[in-house]
């Protein structure tokens, strides 16, 4: 063997040694390296290939060499490359190559995935309900102005049909059933309310929809989703909603153990005055066309600050309170004060009432004593007669044996006394429970006192007749009893807040699914249209 050949053996043996040395040492990168030292070495790696060549300075030759061509599979494949002239300077040409054989790869698996996929999908819609065409009726109205339709109502209502047999509307426990029916089916034929868009949050268009104030968030969160009643052009409206929240203007404002409201009343008074004057809406009828809903106690207070807001508006209040001159009967409309600690689940507890014969209790109340009413009561009943369950907070010791709810539902009667203010949510309570309520608030005004008969179902004791509590309730027969406590339970779905409005004469119990049951109280516009825009005229 010559020097030369003895020379080229030697070269190509520490090629291959070193390869694998190379290969075993440092694996492919990520990214394509070049490394050129010295002119000898060529190191190329990709994320799907690695070529490792390294010809001898002295190997100009043509050659056959086999190098090792690794996937990220972990697979293996021989890859013989073959060149003619294989120089130092050619590794751009090289480079090139594996590149393209690379994105060769990349296409040939691309199409073999589109192969598997036979048909593209076909997405199938349910088909858009039929649209319902507007009765001549529907017509008729719709091209009245506001005025004039409104005029039309108070008419149909001073001539609405008797209603002798209705089964989505229980008559006992109506004052009127037929002006209600009516008053709603013209509700939702005519009303239109505008909702005014100005104001920031979190006092204006912020729904506080958790706590004993949560009625008037609700109400906000129902309203400002309804397409039916709301419209966007204010030429159209019967109505014009101030969509502030009085809990979330007393958390923002109020200074605490400041006992100072004025800076709620004046805040209120300027946002009335920039709406006067930057719609003609306010002026053109003193605000007598425009609500408000308020269930903070404070919310009647709030008012004093602007006359006009405080005498003209139509207020839903919770605090429904005639002593206070800011509440007016056949105008404002006393609210429900609802309890609601799931705002997911605001029908949680809803029901399960006891029968008859599983109350053992005469009379149940327990809570803070604040106010007039609540120490009088404590002072004549608390602890002196095992069949009134008089308490202050409801002590431990009880609570474990028997909860506040569990002591609602073994009650026959739950005492609902004011506390700070006239209102109490203990009365929807009762409704919730099938517990017969018996308010003790003089000048309060019950929710929905305009449409509901409150002596169907509820029981009420002036503040003065306290020491009388148990002969006036032992003094109801039974029979009258489970009259009353049947008219309760028609009367639940009344008082329900649903996550969406519900509209006349759907009869579908489905309480635990946020649904509706006849006529819930999701509608405001219940007791509106008769009691206070139609009578205004």
């Amino acid at each position: 063997m010559s020097g030369e050949e003895e020379r080229k053996e030697k070269s190509t043996k520490s090629f291959e040694r070193g390869n694998r040395y190379r290969r075993s040492r440092q694996p492919c990168a990520l990214s394509t390296q070049r490394r050129f030292p010295d002119q000898h070495r060529l190191d190329i790696s990709t994320a799907d290939s690695c070529v490792l060549l390294e010809p001898s300075q002295q190997h100009l030759g043509s050659f056959d060499h086999t190098v090792q061509f690794s996937l990220d599979s972990g697979k293996q494949s021989q890859l013989h490359q073959t060149a003619s002239h294989v120089l130092p300077n050619s590794s751009r040409e090289l480079i090139h190559s594996v590149h393209f054989a690379e994105e060769k790869h990349r296409v040939f698996r691309r199409r073999k995935k589109n192969e598997r996929i036979d048909e593209p999908k076909v997405i199938i819609r349910p088909p858009l309900p039929p649209r319902t065409l507007p009765s001549p009726l529907q017509r008729y109205l719709w091209s009245l102005s506001p005025d004039e339709a409104l005029l039309y109502a108070k008419k149909e209502l001073h001539h609405a049909p008797i209603v002798t047999n209705d089964s989505d509307l229980y008559g006992p426990i109506f004052r009127n059933v037929s002006v209600f029916k009516r008053s709603y089916e013209l509700m939702e034929l005519i009303l239109k309310v505008y909702i005014y868009r100005d104001g920031r949050r979190p006092i204006f268009h912020n729904p506080h929809l958790k706590g004993i104030y949560a009625s008037e968030g609700w109400f906000m969160k129902l309203m400002k989703e309804n397409r039916q009643f709301v419209t966007r052009d204010p030429e159209k409206a019967h109505l014009f909603y101030l969509p502030y929240s009085a809990r979330q203007l007393q958390a923002a404002l109020y200074v605490v153990g400041s006992h100072n409201l004025s800076p709620l009343s004046v805040f209120l008074r300027d946002y009335v005055n920039k709406l006067a004057a930057k719609y003609p809406f306010w002026n053109r009828t003193h605000g007598s066309d425009h609500f408000l809903v308020a269930c903070h106690d404070w919310g009647p207070y709030t008012l004093k600050g602007h006359e006009e807001l405080m005498k003209n508006t139509i207020k839903a209040l919770c605090n429904a309170d005639l002593s206070e001159g800011v509440f007016k009967t056949g105008k404002d409309v006393s609210l429900p004060e609802t309890t609601i600690k799931q705002p997911r689940r605001p029908l949680r507890n809803v029901g399960g009432g006891k029968r008859v014969s599983q109350r053992p209790i005469l009379a149940f109340f327990a809570g803070y004593m604040h106010g007039r009413v609540r120490p009088i009561l404590l002072k004549h009943w608390g602890g002196k007669d095992k069949d009134m369950r008089i308490y202050g907070p409801l002590p431990k010791r009880i609570s474990t044996q028997m909860s506040y709810i569990q002591h609602m539902k073994s009650s026959k009667f739950c005492i609902c006394p004011m506390g700070y203010e006239v209102n109490s949510p203990r009365i929807v309570e009762a409704i919730y429970f099938e517990c017969i309520p018996v308010i003790i608030a003089d000048n309060f005004v019950p929710p929905l006192d305009e449409m509901l008969n409150w002596s169907a179902f509820s029981v009420t004791v002036a503040e003065k007749d306290i020491p009388d509590l148990k002969k006036i309730l032992l003094a109801i027969t039974t029979r009258r009893y489970l009259k009353m406590l049947a008219n309760l339970k028609m009367l639940q779905r009344h008082f329900l807040w649903n996550p969406r409005p519900c509209g006349y004469g759907e009869t579908r119990d489905r309480l635990n699914e946020f649904g509706c049951t006849g006529k819930g109280n999701g509608h405001f516009f219940e007791v509106v249209p008769s009691s206070a825009i139609y009578d205004k005229l």
